[in-house]
């Protein structure tokens, strides 16, 4: 088991999103942190700098060109803090659903959103990613999960090999309940602690009450924004804690088996 030398400080940021506007969400973002208590690490929903949209081709970032990456890499640098939230992006010809894990250095690492939205369409214009990502943070062993991916269990069981999940989306107001019950589900079934960042407002498609939430490994709420509007909430991760809970309940030794099949 890892053992922390100190808790971690995370903040959620639920904000509302301009739609297809990556400088204004940017400079709205900006405001955000800047009034923010200071923390470690920061999260933002799923595609923060233009809002959900299934046409990337009008509103994707070049992975290659300045942008919102650029700009959490400055910021991150700036604030030495880690950053994290998800980002259209067009590479190697292809559109994804990126979800970017920034360092205090600059440095990042990616998950491409596995699950697609086949309701919303998403699967017409975006590459799948096929890859498992875990990051690690100030000792802390970090599974990056996008939206849709929270209704797939079995793509985010802990192997052991992770202590908190974050998931960024944009979840809409009128299944708000699964929501909520999936995410309070995902940290009792993997002795994780779990951060949900939803957004607020409305888009061309769906209106957004956020129901962003940081949960501990019993399932209880560490912090909640308060919903249908911008709020930013924090909470410690504490891995003695986490650990001590899963050597006197050892849940995880049990889980069955299993191989995900490519």
């Amino acid at each position: 088991m890892l053992k922390a030398e100190k808790t971690m400080k995370i903040s959620i940021i639920q904000s509302d999103i301009i739609w297809a506007s990556p400088e204004e969400n940017r400079q709205h973002l900006e405001e955000k942190l800047s009034s923010s208590p200071l923390a470690d690490l920061y999260v933002f929903p799923e595609m923060f700098s233009t809002g959900f949209c299934t046409e990337p081709h009008k509103i994707a970032e070049e992975a290659t060109e300045a942008g919102s990456l650029e700009w959490m890499q400055e910021t991150a640098r700036k604030r030495q803090c880690a950053l994290a939230g998800s980002v259209a992006t067009h590479a190697d010809g292809k559109y994804y659903n990126r979800f970017y894990f920034v360092y205090p250095d600059g440095h990042y690492c990616f998950y491409d959103k596995k699950h697609l939205f086949t309701y919303g369409g998403e699967h017409h214009t975006f590459t799948p990613g096929t890859e498992r990502v875990i990051v690690e943070y100030q000792g802390v062993r970090i599974l990056l999960q996008v939206c849709y991916d929270l209704r797939f269990p079995v793509w985010a069981r802990n192997r052991k090999d992770y202590d908190l999940i974050l998931y960024v989306a944009s979840w809409p107001e009128s299944r708000i309940e699964a929501w909520t019950t999936l995410l309070h589900a995902r940290a009792i079934e993997n002795q994780c602690y779990v951060a949900g960042v939803n957004r607020v407002g409305t888009d061309p498609s769906c209106q957004y009450c956020g129901g962003s939430v940081l949960i501990d490994p019993y399932g209880k709420d560490l912090a909640a924004c308060r919903n249908n509007q911008e709020d930013v909430v924090s909470a410690l991760i504490d891995l003695e804690e986490l650990n001590r809970f899963r050597e006197k309940f050892p849940v995880l030794n049990d889980a069955d088996p299993f191989q995900i099949a490519p």
